[in-house]
Protein backbone atom coordinates (compact mmCIF):
# COMPACT_ATOMS: atom_id res chain seq x y z
CA UNK A 1 0.00 0.00 0.00
CA UNK A 2 2.97 2.03 0.97
CA UNK A 3 4.32 1.76 -2.05
CA UNK A 4 1.43 2.58 -4.26
CA UNK A 5 0.92 5.57 -2.50
CA UNK A 6 4.76 6.50 -2.84
CA UNK A 7 4.16 5.66 -6.79
CA UNK A 8 1.26 8.13 -6.75
CA UNK A 9 2.63 10.92 -5.29
CA UNK A 10 5.89 10.48 -6.77
CA UNK A 11 3.31 11.12 -10.15
CA UNK A 12 1.78 13.94 -9.04
CA UNK A 13 4.81 15.38 -8.39
CA UNK A 14 6.00 14.77 -12.29
CA UNK A 15 2.76 16.54 -13.51
CA UNK A 16 3.61 19.62 -11.11
CA UNK A 17 6.87 19.96 -12.85
CA UNK A 18 5.20 19.41 -16.50
CA UNK A 19 2.89 22.03 -15.78
CA UNK A 20 4.88 24.90 -14.59
CA UNK A 21 7.25 23.85 -17.55
CA UNK A 22 4.38 24.17 -20.24
CA UNK A 23 1.97 26.58 -18.88
CA UNK A 24 0.43 29.29 -20.31
CA UNK A 25 2.24 32.14 -19.66
CA UNK A 26 3.40 33.32 -22.61
CA UNK A 27 6.25 36.32 -22.23
CA UNK A 28 9.96 35.73 -23.33
CA UNK A 29 12.96 35.91 -21.23
CA UNK A 30 13.46 39.43 -19.95
CA UNK A 31 10.63 40.69 -21.23
CA UNK A 32 11.39 39.53 -24.58
CA UNK A 33 8.91 38.17 -27.65
CA UNK A 34 6.17 36.14 -26.64
CA UNK A 35 6.92 32.33 -27.26
CA UNK A 36 4.66 31.09 -29.70
CA UNK A 37 4.50 27.64 -32.07
CA UNK A 38 2.33 30.12 -34.85
CA UNK A 39 2.93 30.74 -38.38
CA UNK A 40 2.02 33.10 -40.86
CA UNK A 41 1.81 33.70 -44.58
CA UNK A 42 2.84 37.08 -45.91
CA UNK A 43 1.56 38.07 -49.04
CA UNK A 44 3.89 40.49 -50.65
CA UNK A 45 3.82 41.47 -54.60
CA UNK A 46 6.27 40.43 -57.95
CA UNK A 47 9.23 38.55 -57.71
CA UNK A 48 11.51 41.28 -58.81
CA UNK A 49 9.77 44.16 -56.76
CA UNK A 50 10.73 45.49 -53.40
CA UNK A 51 7.66 43.57 -51.65
CA UNK A 52 8.61 40.39 -52.14
CA UNK A 53 12.46 40.71 -51.86
CA UNK A 54 11.90 42.86 -48.74
CA UNK A 55 9.06 40.92 -47.57
CA UNK A 56 11.82 37.66 -48.15
CA UNK A 57 14.43 39.35 -45.68
CA UNK A 58 11.66 39.96 -43.14
CA UNK A 59 9.64 36.67 -42.94
CA UNK A 60 13.71 35.19 -42.34
CA UNK A 61 13.97 37.57 -39.78
CA UNK A 62 11.10 36.71 -37.76
CA UNK A 63 11.08 33.17 -38.15
CA UNK A 64 15.26 32.79 -36.98
CA UNK A 65 14.50 35.47 -33.90
CA UNK A 66 10.93 34.72 -32.45
CA UNK A 67 8.65 31.64 -31.73
CA UNK A 68 6.64 32.79 -35.21
CA UNK A 69 7.31 31.03 -38.69
CA UNK A 70 6.41 33.43 -41.37
CA UNK A 71 6.15 32.80 -45.34
CA UNK A 72 6.96 35.05 -47.28
CA UNK A 73 5.02 34.72 -51.28
CA UNK A 74 4.76 36.32 -54.37
CA UNK A 75 1.53 38.08 -55.44
CA UNK A 76 -0.04 40.62 -57.93
CA UNK A 77 0.52 43.46 -55.83
CA UNK A 78 -1.51 45.19 -53.21
CA UNK A 79 -5.08 44.80 -54.07
CA UNK A 80 -4.44 41.17 -54.40
CA UNK A 81 -2.96 41.28 -51.09
CA UNK A 82 -5.90 42.34 -49.34
CA UNK A 83 -7.99 40.03 -50.96
CA UNK A 84 -6.15 37.07 -50.16
CA UNK A 85 -6.36 38.92 -46.54
CA UNK A 86 -9.93 38.73 -46.94
CA UNK A 87 -10.22 35.22 -48.18
CA UNK A 88 -8.15 33.40 -45.78
CA UNK A 89 -5.49 33.02 -47.92
CA UNK A 90 -2.80 34.57 -46.38
CA UNK A 91 -1.99 36.23 -42.42
CA UNK A 92 -0.19 39.23 -43.58
CA UNK A 93 0.16 41.49 -46.39
CA UNK A 94 2.43 44.17 -47.95
CA UNK A 95 -0.14 47.31 -49.42
CA UNK A 96 0.57 50.41 -50.50
CA UNK A 97 -1.22 52.85 -48.23
CA UNK A 98 -3.38 54.68 -50.70
CA UNK A 99 -4.99 51.42 -51.49
CA UNK A 100 -5.26 50.08 -48.26
CA UNK A 101 -7.67 53.63 -47.72
CA UNK A 102 -9.42 52.51 -50.49
CA UNK A 103 -9.86 48.96 -49.43
CA UNK A 104 -11.11 50.37 -45.92
CA UNK A 105 -13.44 53.18 -46.89
CA UNK A 106 -14.63 51.12 -50.18
CA UNK A 107 -13.61 53.47 -52.78
CA UNK A 108 -11.59 53.84 -56.73
CA UNK A 109 -10.83 49.31 -56.62
CA UNK A 110 -13.02 48.55 -54.23
CA UNK A 111 -16.85 48.98 -54.15
CA UNK A 112 -17.65 48.52 -50.78
CA UNK A 113 -15.23 48.30 -47.81
CA UNK A 114 -13.45 45.78 -47.35
CA UNK A 115 -13.81 44.28 -43.34
CA UNK A 116 -11.48 42.10 -40.88
CA UNK A 117 -7.90 43.77 -41.60
CA UNK A 118 -5.72 46.12 -39.05
CA UNK A 119 -2.53 47.21 -39.37
CA UNK A 120 0.89 46.16 -38.20
CA UNK A 121 3.00 48.80 -39.37
CA UNK A 122 4.21 51.05 -41.99
CA UNK A 123 7.57 50.64 -43.69
CA UNK A 124 9.09 53.04 -45.95
CA UNK A 125 7.89 55.27 -48.48
CA UNK A 126 7.34 54.15 -52.57
CA UNK A 127 8.50 55.96 -55.30
CA UNK A 128 6.15 56.22 -58.33
CA UNK A 129 9.18 55.52 -60.90
CA UNK A 130 7.93 56.37 -64.61
CA UNK A 131 11.07 54.27 -66.66
CA UNK A 132 11.53 54.90 -70.02
CA UNK A 133 14.97 53.98 -72.32
CA UNK A 134 14.02 56.65 -74.57
CA UNK A 135 16.01 60.04 -73.35
CA UNK A 136 13.33 61.96 -75.50
CA UNK A 137 10.99 60.88 -72.92
CA UNK A 138 11.69 63.95 -70.70
CA UNK A 139 7.98 64.78 -69.31
CA UNK A 140 4.58 63.01 -68.79
CA UNK A 141 3.27 65.10 -71.46
CA UNK A 142 5.92 63.24 -73.68
CA UNK A 143 3.73 59.60 -72.84
CA UNK A 144 0.44 60.77 -75.45
CA UNK A 145 0.34 58.31 -77.69
CA UNK A 146 3.20 56.08 -76.16
CA UNK A 147 2.81 52.29 -75.42
CA UNK A 148 3.16 52.49 -71.28
CA UNK A 149 2.79 50.05 -68.71
CA UNK A 150 0.40 51.14 -66.26
CA UNK A 151 1.07 47.93 -63.64
CA UNK A 152 -0.74 44.94 -63.23
CA UNK A 153 -4.70 45.22 -64.21
CA UNK A 154 -6.62 46.50 -60.85
CA UNK A 155 -3.32 47.28 -58.94
CA UNK A 156 -1.57 50.20 -57.11
CA UNK A 157 0.43 51.17 -59.45
CA UNK A 158 -2.74 51.75 -62.07
CA UNK A 159 -4.27 54.06 -60.10
CA UNK A 160 -1.14 55.80 -59.48
CA UNK A 161 -0.37 55.22 -63.36
CA UNK A 162 -4.59 56.86 -63.89
CA UNK A 163 -3.56 59.68 -60.82
CA UNK A 164 -0.18 60.95 -62.48
CA UNK A 165 -1.53 60.65 -66.21
CA UNK A 166 -4.82 62.88 -65.33
CA UNK A 167 -2.65 65.49 -63.94
CA UNK A 168 -1.11 65.87 -66.81
CA UNK A 169 -4.87 65.86 -68.71
CA UNK A 170 -3.78 62.37 -70.32
CA UNK A 171 -6.93 59.40 -70.62
CA UNK A 172 -5.28 56.16 -69.30
CA UNK A 173 -7.31 54.30 -71.33
CA UNK A 174 -7.60 56.74 -74.45
CA UNK A 175 -4.72 58.83 -74.88
CA UNK A 176 -1.83 56.28 -74.45
CA UNK A 177 -1.75 52.60 -75.23
CA UNK A 178 -1.54 50.75 -72.07
CA UNK A 179 -0.38 47.57 -71.33
CA UNK A 180 -0.82 45.74 -67.49
CA UNK A 181 2.43 44.26 -66.86
CA UNK A 182 3.90 43.43 -63.83
CA UNK A 183 7.61 45.01 -62.76
CA UNK A 184 9.97 42.39 -64.05
CA UNK A 185 7.68 42.00 -67.35
CA UNK A 186 7.61 45.30 -67.69
CA UNK A 187 11.34 45.72 -67.77
CA UNK A 188 11.52 42.68 -70.03
CA UNK A 189 9.58 44.67 -72.50
CA UNK A 190 11.08 47.84 -72.25
CA UNK A 191 14.50 46.05 -72.46
CA UNK A 192 12.74 44.16 -76.13
CA UNK A 193 11.31 47.60 -77.44
CA UNK A 194 7.81 46.35 -76.64
CA UNK A 195 7.12 49.60 -74.58
CA UNK A 196 7.85 52.98 -74.40
CA UNK A 197 7.42 53.48 -70.48
CA UNK A 198 6.59 51.58 -67.33
CA UNK A 199 5.03 52.85 -64.66
CA UNK A 200 6.86 51.41 -61.32
CA UNK A 201 5.65 51.94 -58.03
CA UNK A 202 8.15 50.82 -55.19
CA UNK A 203 10.73 51.36 -53.28
CA UNK A 204 13.95 52.38 -55.06
CA UNK A 205 16.30 50.74 -55.64
CA UNK A 206 13.78 48.75 -57.20
CA UNK A 207 14.86 45.01 -58.21
CA UNK A 208 13.76 45.19 -61.87
CA UNK A 209 15.53 48.52 -62.75
CA UNK A 210 18.32 47.72 -61.51
CA UNK A 211 18.65 44.83 -63.32
CA UNK A 212 17.51 47.16 -66.49
CA UNK A 213 20.00 49.64 -65.80
CA UNK A 214 22.69 46.61 -65.83
CA UNK A 215 22.77 46.24 -69.76
CA UNK A 216 21.07 49.79 -70.73
CA UNK A 217 20.41 53.25 -69.78
CA UNK A 218 17.94 53.54 -68.01
CA UNK A 219 15.94 57.60 -67.48
CA UNK A 220 13.15 58.15 -65.42
CA UNK A 221 10.53 60.92 -66.18
CA UNK A 222 10.12 63.58 -63.17
CA UNK A 223 7.16 65.68 -62.46
CA UNK A 224 7.11 69.24 -61.84
CA UNK A 225 6.53 71.26 -58.60
CA UNK A 226 3.23 72.66 -60.26
CA UNK A 227 1.65 69.16 -61.09
CA UNK A 228 2.98 67.44 -57.94
CA UNK A 229 0.99 70.30 -55.87
CA UNK A 230 -2.36 69.99 -57.86
CA UNK A 231 -2.00 66.05 -57.54
CA UNK A 232 -1.28 66.45 -53.39
CA UNK A 233 -4.44 68.67 -53.39
CA UNK A 234 -6.29 66.06 -55.44
CA UNK A 235 -4.96 62.64 -53.30
CA UNK A 236 -3.13 63.58 -50.29
CA UNK A 237 -1.74 59.94 -49.64
CA UNK A 238 1.39 61.23 -52.19
CA UNK A 239 3.85 63.06 -51.03
CA UNK A 240 7.02 64.77 -52.91
CA UNK A 241 9.70 62.59 -52.83
CA UNK A 242 13.31 63.22 -54.80
CA UNK A 243 14.93 59.66 -56.22
CA UNK A 244 18.99 60.51 -56.51
CA UNK A 245 20.61 59.70 -59.49
CA UNK A 246 23.59 57.38 -57.91
CA UNK A 247 20.42 55.09 -57.46
CA UNK A 248 20.53 53.96 -61.22
CA UNK A 249 23.43 55.74 -62.19
CA UNK A 250 21.07 58.21 -63.70
CA UNK A 251 22.14 61.41 -65.18
CA UNK A 252 20.18 63.87 -62.91
CA UNK A 253 17.93 63.57 -59.88
CA UNK A 254 14.76 62.83 -60.44
CA UNK A 255 11.43 64.65 -58.69
CA UNK A 256 8.45 62.53 -58.31
CA UNK A 257 5.92 61.59 -55.52
CA UNK A 258 5.34 58.64 -53.14
CA UNK A 259 3.01 56.51 -51.13
CA UNK A 260 3.90 54.51 -48.13
CA UNK A 261 4.34 50.63 -48.23
CA UNK A 262 2.52 49.07 -45.10
CA UNK A 263 2.42 45.60 -43.77
CA UNK A 264 -1.07 44.67 -42.79
CA UNK A 265 -2.58 41.84 -41.04
CA UNK A 266 -6.17 39.74 -40.32
CA UNK A 267 -7.79 41.16 -37.40
CA UNK A 268 -8.52 37.84 -36.52
CA UNK A 269 -4.47 36.75 -36.83
CA UNK A 270 -2.53 35.82 -33.25
CA UNK A 271 -2.18 38.36 -31.24
CA UNK A 272 1.28 36.85 -30.22
CA UNK A 273 2.13 36.20 -33.72
CA UNK A 274 1.86 40.00 -34.77
CA UNK A 275 3.49 41.19 -31.99
CA UNK A 276 6.20 38.82 -32.96
CA UNK A 277 6.23 40.04 -36.38
CA UNK A 278 6.42 43.27 -35.13
CA UNK A 279 9.47 42.81 -32.57
CA UNK A 280 11.38 40.73 -34.57
CA UNK A 281 11.68 43.12 -37.53
CA UNK A 282 11.93 46.33 -35.58
CA UNK A 283 14.53 44.67 -32.71
CA UNK A 284 16.54 43.08 -35.73
CA UNK A 285 16.94 46.54 -38.16
CA UNK A 286 20.64 46.23 -38.78
CA UNK A 287 20.42 42.75 -39.61
CA UNK A 288 16.98 43.62 -41.76
CA UNK A 289 19.22 46.81 -43.23
CA UNK A 290 22.60 44.64 -43.65
CA UNK A 291 20.57 42.28 -45.76
CA UNK A 292 17.74 44.99 -47.99
CA UNK A 293 18.60 48.56 -48.65
CA UNK A 294 15.21 49.43 -47.51
CA UNK A 295 15.80 47.83 -44.13
CA UNK A 296 17.69 51.90 -43.45
CA UNK A 297 14.82 53.88 -43.64
CA UNK A 298 12.71 51.57 -40.88
CA UNK A 299 12.10 53.01 -37.90
CA UNK A 300 9.55 53.03 -35.04
CA UNK A 301 7.90 57.02 -35.57
CA UNK A 302 7.23 55.92 -39.01
CA UNK A 303 5.87 52.24 -38.29
CA UNK A 304 3.03 54.17 -35.59
CA UNK A 305 2.10 56.82 -38.24
CA UNK A 306 -0.73 55.29 -39.64
CA UNK A 307 -4.07 56.89 -38.49
CA UNK A 308 -6.58 55.98 -41.23
CA UNK A 309 -6.30 51.88 -40.35
CA UNK A 310 -6.31 50.82 -36.46
CA UNK A 311 -3.63 48.82 -35.76
CA UNK A 312 -3.65 44.79 -35.22
CA UNK A 313 -3.45 44.23 -30.98
CA UNK A 314 -0.48 42.54 -31.72
CA UNK A 315 1.06 45.60 -32.96
CA UNK A 316 -0.23 47.86 -30.45
CA UNK A 317 1.07 46.08 -28.03
CA UNK A 318 4.26 45.98 -29.10
CA UNK A 319 4.47 49.95 -29.71
CA UNK A 320 2.77 50.42 -26.34
CA UNK A 321 6.07 48.75 -24.95
CA UNK A 322 8.10 51.37 -26.99
CA UNK A 323 6.03 54.18 -26.05
CA UNK A 324 3.43 55.14 -28.81
CA UNK A 325 0.17 55.09 -28.57
CA UNK A 326 -1.72 53.78 -31.62
CA UNK A 327 -5.04 53.64 -32.72
CA UNK A 328 -6.67 50.40 -32.73
CA UNK A 329 -10.42 49.10 -33.38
Amino acid sequence: MKKKLSLLLSALLLLGLLAGCGGSDTSGPSGGAPSSNGSLTFTTGGDQGTYYALGSVLAGQVSATTGTKVTAITSGGSQANILALSDGDAQLGFVQSDVMSYAYSGTNLFNSPVPGFSTVAALYTEQVQIVTLDPNLKSIADLAGKTVSVGDAGSGTYFNAVDILNAYGIDAENDINPVYESFGTSADSLQDGKIDAAFVVAGAPTNAITSLAASKTVYLISLDDAHINALISSSPYYTRNVIPASTYNLPADVTTVAVGAVVIARDDASEDDVYNFASGVFEHLDAVASSHAKGAELNLDFAASVTSVPYHPGAARYFAEKGFDVPTK
